[in-house]
């Protein structure tokens, strides 16, 4: 298992691999399973608990909350595709996948990544139209636009992500057997190939620049006009609400974006980093905008705010009665 492959055996192509996360930390990984276990109840109960509130409450049934229900909901699908086999093989001293569940693996990683950042985007359109042209907002941001936005964003990801996955099916793995990773990272699973990846690489590559340039355009272009919409605004309680919840926005973009760029740079440019760091920085760049979504949108956004304390009120009132009549009995 996972020895270096000698020349004469090139034309051997692994079909099952090893996922090793945090190989530098062997002897001490299966305590890795504390934390990691415990930030996977954390985004699952967070981004579940924002996802109840929008479905129970009629007052959060705007297109706005909607997205953001949307939103978490692709969290939660994200952490699912890699927090589970994961933690699996912090448990057990072999992980093994197939390469058929690596791809598929891989697919649904960048999937829900390429997802996330659309539904950025149609946040974005929504702030547009009702700051920019509030008297038409219901007219335009209807339920069957946002289920159009929703389809287009789909097939964008299916679009963007399907590329690379298809070229990585065909590479020969004949270095080694054992991903040194604690999920199928494009690069992490290339770095296994014994064949030539140029293709692959400027596939990878040109795929996310045009994602991200693209995004980056529509971004700029939106907050770019709300921001002097909302400049030209007379009332100060407006202006302050349509900065207060555009901020909200543009910390969740940050968060987002800087995690997705700061893998790619890392993984491209600090080839002396260790396989530790490696993992390290992509376990934040995937997990951190999951964990901090629901608490950003739970504590910024006044709507919700108020609905979750309201929820959690009546949660607590039965109980607060049954304590109050054992106390005077």
């Amino acid at each position: 298992m996972g020895m270096e492959t000698p020349s004469g055996a090139a034309n051997i192509s692994y079909t099952e691999f090893v996922l090793l996360p945090f190989p530098g930390l062997e002897d001490s990984r299966q305590l890795l399973v504390i934390p990691f276990f415990c930030l996977f109840v954390v985004i699952l109960a967070a981004n579940s608990v924002l996802i109840y509130t929008v479905k129970v409450e009629e007052s959060l049934h705007s297109p706005m909350c909607l997205l953001i229900a949307l939103l978490l909901a692709v969290n939660i699908c994200g952490t699912a595709t890699i927090l589970p086999k994961m933690l699996l093989s912090f448990l057990l001293r072999t992980s093994r996948i197939s390469l058929a569940e690596c791809l598929l693996q891989m697919f649904f990683l960048y999937f829900t990544a390429v997802l996330d950042c659309s539904i950025l985007l149609m946040m974005a359109l929504d702030r547009y139209v009702a700051i920019c042209h509030p008297l038409r907002y219901a007219d335009i941001m209807t339920s069957r636009l946002l289920v159009l936005l929703t389809l287009a964003s789909m097939l964008r990801s299916l679009f963007v992500v399907s590329p690379v996955v298809i070229l990585a099916s065909r590479v020969s793995f004949c270095r080694s057997d054992v991903i040194g990773h604690f999920t199928c990272e494009h690069m992490a699973l290339m770095r296994l190939s014994c064949s030539d990846i140029s293709v692959n690489k400027a596939v990878g590559m040109a795929m996310r620049c045009v994602d991200v340039i693209l995004d980056f355009s529509i971004l700029l272009a939106s907050y770019s006009q709300i921001v002097r919409t909302a400049l030209k605004i007379a009332s100060g309680n407006v202006r302050h609400k349509a900065f207060h919840t555009c901020g909200t926005h543009l910390i969740v973009l940050f968060i987002s974006y800087s995690s997705r760029l700061s893998s790619s740079i890392v993984f491209r440019l600090a080839k002396s980093a260790s396989q530790d760091v490696h993992n390290l920085i992509s376990a934040v760049y995937l997990l951190f905008p999951w964990a901090v979504h629901p608490v950003i949108y739970g504590v910024r956004t006044k709507e919700i705010r108020e609905s979750l304390q309201k929820l959690f009120r009546k949660s607590h009132s039965p109980l607060l009665r049954t304590f109050k009549t054992k106390s005077t009995k």
